[in-house]
């Protein structure tokens, strides 16, 4: 379900702290955080690293620590995901003998 629709009245939050809050709340990835606000990853990245440091550098600063931390485990959570696909594939398959057996 997409939180955010461009045409609602965002009242005194621009787009970019919201992004940012969700983002810092939910220890989000840029790609969580367009899924989630129904926008392209391009945007949240432009609306984080470049409109949030103008309008709210506090907030761009505890963002950027939270996206750096995701950067830096990437490859740790794109190891888990190759891990659990062919511990996936082993187990179908060892159902599949099973059942010939």
């Amino acid at each position: 379900m997409r939180a955010y629709r461009s045409r609602i009245s965002l009242g005194t939050k621009d787009r970019e702290e919201l992004i940012g809050e969700y983002i810092i709340r939910y220890d989000a990835t840029v790609r969580g955080a367009a899924s989630y606000f129904g926008i392209s990853k391009s945007t949240v990245h432009k609306d984080v690293s470049v409109k949030l440091r103008e309008t709210n550098n506090e907030l761009f600063c505890r963002v950027k620590a939270v996206l750096e931390k995701n950067k830096a485990e990437r490859h740790i959570r794109g190891g888990e995901a190759t891990r659990r696909k062919y511990e996936m594939k082993r187990e179908l398959t060892e159902k599949h003998d099973c059942a010939e057996g």
